[in-house]
């Protein structure tokens, strides 16, 4: 079963060079650095899988992935240059494009939100939140996830009163210390469960959010003008990864676990799992362009960015990218 999953993430992978224009061209690989949108973990099982798969070589290109020093770092980086692409948050993209930056999404990674409101056990539904106190990070989509997720339950999203606790949810729910907490299902949410903690968890997509994707692999416009073999190849590698993550997680997982031994293995096997119960790996490297627009009046409405993005120039299609593999000169 192994072999036979990996020969089909080779079969995918090749057919989308092709379909690009190939990778980089015969001799010394061409370098590139991908930047992660946090410290490695489930999500990025496929991006490890391919490394390990030899996908990004078989393409040409020796890939060097990175750790993010703060949430600000990747969009700096790729405008200075000093990296090729990186794994953003939508809403991050999102905001880094109404603040001048030129970037453009060229795959999903996860494509539903893993965004959540998870509630101690006694809050039976979103609308009972008002009242309660909730925990956020201090993001701004934190809160447009909480009102979206109350107020299609009914509730104001007004009388919840929020506390920013950073980014410890799950100590803060274990303890009491909060009725609820914005936090990913996928992360805190396995977590809690693991240890045993009682909640309810109340996914934004099932609450007035569209099912958008929640991690981007992205790069900038002027590289995708200039070298757009370099990204279609860097796409189909990397979506070939994720059809191991998908089909054959174990093997996946080996990946991830050697690439970072610290990681807990039974955690992140649990954290895996619960991604691919809920499909996030389905159809990788594609996105929905169909779906973006509502994405887009989300965000707007909800106050992530001022006004609602143009999808048609945030996200670069299959297509666009295949069609700019074609017109690019050969070197």
């Amino acid at each position: 079963m192994k072999r036979v999953v990996a020969l089909l993430a080779a079969a995918t992978c090749t057919a989308a060079l092709a379909a690009c224009g190939g990778g980089a061209e015969p001799g010394a690989p061409k370098r590139a650095t991908l930047v992660l949108d946090f410290a490695p973990n489930a999500v990025h099982t496929g991006i490890y899988a391919a490394l390990h798969q030899g996908y990004y070589e078989a393409a040409g290109i020796d890939l060097h992935v990175q750790q993010p020093s703060s949430s600000t770092d990747a969009p700096k980086l790729l405008e200075a240059g000093r990296a090729q692409f990186a794994i953003l948050d939508i809403h991050d993209l999102a905001i880094a494009r109404e603040r001048g930056f030129d970037l453009v999404g060229v795959a999903p990674v996860v494509q539903r939100p893993l965004a959540s409101v998870i509630a101690r056990d006694a809050v039976r539904r979103p609308r009972d939140l008002e009242g309660r106190t909730v925990g956020v990070t201090g993001l701004p989509s934190d809160d447009a996830v909480l009102d979206s997720i109350v107020s299609a339950d009914g509730g104001e999203p007004a009388n919840v009163h929020r506390v920013t606790i950073g980014f410890n949810a799950v100590a803060s729910l274990a303890a009491g210390r909060v009725d609820a907490a914005t936090a990913f299902w996928n992360a805190e949410g396995v977590t809690l469960k693991r240890q045993g903690v009682a909640t309810r968890t109340f996914r934004v997509d099932d609450y007035g959010a569209p099912r958008y994707p929640e991690l981007v692999l992205v790069a900038t416009a002027g590289m995708v003008r200039e070298d757009p073999n370099l990204v279609g190849a860097v796409v189909a590698a990397t979506r070939g990864g994720y059809v191991i993550a998908e089909r054959q997680p174990d093997e996946a997982l080996d990946d991830l676990m050697e690439a970072d031994p610290s990681l807990d293995r039974a955690d992140q096997a649990a954290e895996l799992r619960a991604l691919n119960q809920a499909e996030a790996f389905r159809n990788a490297g594609e996105f929905d362009m169909a779906v973006l627009p509502a994405w887009a009046r989300w965000e707007a409405v909800h106050g992530i960015v001022e006004r609602p993005p143009d999808t048609r120039q945030m996200f670069v299609s299959p297509d666009q990218l295949r069609a700019a593999g074609e017109r690019a000169p050969s070197d």
